[in-house]
């Protein structure tokens, strides 16, 4: 069977298509006039010619292309399906699993015993937390593959076909779903918000999953995974609490093993219903960032941009939008000299160096909310200049995400509870590293392409 590949949303071909950029991270790929023909026939469906193997490793390794199986190997019935729970119910998970292998539910210590007719109960005395959970039950499963999903999700109709369709490619070891939060006006407050800006929602494209990327992570709420690759790896990190999930994707990645994300097939997800819980769930989120930095150096900065970036935007933080546009410019002459082999170096280069100077505002202007607020707000209260940078921080990324994603609620609403998402989010970030003493997920990763990022440059070349 033949896979057909597309080009991802970044990707644009350029000089006739021998010249492909795009990726996460960018990348430019100069094609020969067989690896443009090769190119065309991976989009197309063609079977690829001999020797094509390495070409086409690069392309998925990059992010440029992406796989569309039409089927795998394996059925549903090759499916063991965990799910971890304490003092919830699972009859609505259960009810919306549809035809699987086997059902595995791990009670993690409830005060009531839990109830799940039809599936194999297995009751742990002392509460270990989620990875202990997903690991018990992840020793009881005897078909080849594992299916993880939590207790407070609803897998939609067909959710598991999509998913196995990328096992049948040997070096996919995880596959993961969307995992959405639908809500219309007449839900609660939170589950209107959650609806347009759940961490656990990674969109609507599909990705090749690796730190520092575009789709960085993947959670376990929802997650299917080869059992023999998960034994191999040693399983979730039963000492984290929060994070384990982006542990044991990054360290799969780092192994050579490729984890994908399918938005085509989905789960629902049903959002904390407390502010107070919804609060500790995002302080617990972001808690585990100096967990994850010891255990992967470099993967979790505040943000990831380039020095010149940087530069203009605090030129124009300053005060100083005439030197910043000045740096930028400066910026698209010298990326214009590395691609003067390409047809339209100039054109290119402006079109690369504005979008990634915009984009990177946008990460600067997160990282201030969510990670630097701590040291930003007391600096406002003496200072007229970085009181307006907060401010703007603060406001206009919010509304123009309220414009573009129209929110079943109103912008002053929508405002507010973002504002206390990234503030829960920036006081786990400060806990946890004064708890580990680092300072690792404060301090950013200026990288200026095309020279590697932090974490890639600590990282072991994968196989």
């Amino acid at each position: 069977m033949v896979t057909r590949y597309a080009l991802d949303d970044s990707a644009r071909r350029v000089d006739d298509g021998t010249v492909l950029i795009g990726g996460s991270p960018l990348s430019i790929f100069r094609l020969s006039d067989t690896g443009a023909r090769v190119l065309e026939g991976l989009i197309v469906g063609e079977p690829p010619p001999r020797g094509s193997e390495r070409l086409t490793e690069r392309l998925l390794d990059a992010g440029a292309i992406h796989p569309r199986p039409e089927r795998g190997p394996f059925a549903v019935s090759d499916v063991t399906v965990v799910i971890p729970v304490r003092d919830s119910d699972v009859g609505h998970v259960l009810d919306a699993l549809g035809p699987v292998g086997a059902v595995v539910v791990v009670d993690d210590g409830s005060q009531t015993p839990v109830r799940a007719p039809g599936a194999m109960v297995i009751r742990r005395a002392v509460n270990g937390g989620p990875a202990a959970a997903r690991n018990t039950g992840l020793a009881a499963v005897t078909t080849p593959l594992v299916a993880f999903v939590d207790a407070d999700c609803r897998p939609e109709a067909g959710w598991l076909e999509p998913l196995l369709a990328h096992f049948s490619d040997d070096h996919v070891g995880a596959v993961a779903p969307r995992v959405t939060s639908p809500a219309d006006r007449q839900s609660p407050l939170l589950d209107r918000y959650e609806a347009v800006r759940s961490p656990l929602d990674l969109g609507a494209t599909e990705g090749r999953v690796r730190a520092g990327t575009r789709v960085s992570y993947v959670p376990s709420a929802a997650l299917v995974a080869r059992v023999d690759v998960l034994l191999a790896s040693g399983g979730f990190d039963e000492d984290l609490r929060h994070g384990e999930d982006v542990d044991l994707v990054w360290r799969l990645d780092e192994q050579g093993i490729r984890v994908r994300y399918e938005p085509a097939a989905v789960v629902r997800h049903r959002p904390r219903p407390t502010l107070r819980s919804w609060l500790a769930q995002r302080m617990g989120y972001g808690r585990s960032a100096a967990s994850l930095t010891r255990r992967h150096r470099g993967a979790v900065p505040p943000v990831a941009v380039s020095g010149w970036s940087a530069a203009v935007w605090a030129l124009v933080g300053v005060g100083q939008p005439i030197a910043g546009v000045a740096v930028g410019v400066a910026t698209a002459g010298a990326l214009a000299r590395k691609l003067e082999a390409l047809d339209h170096p100039v054109q290119e280069s402006l079109q690369l160096v504005g979008t990634g100077h915009l984009f990177a505002g946008r990460l600067l202007a997160s990282a201030i909310t969510r990670v630097w607020w701590p040291l930003v707000l007391p600096l406002s209260l003496v200072s007229k200049r970085v009181r307006r940078v907060l401010l703007a921080a603060a406001v206009l990324p919010a509304l123009v995400d309220w414009v573009r994603t129209r929110p079943a609620i109103d912008p002053v609403r929508y405002l507010v509870l973002r504002l206390l998402d990234d503030a829960a989010y920036g006081i786990g970030v400060w806990r946890g590293a004064i708890e580990h003493r680092t300072t690792e997920p404060l301090v950013p990763d200026l990288t200026s392409w095309p020279r590697p990022s932090r974490y890639d440059r600590g990282r072991s070349p994968a196989s």
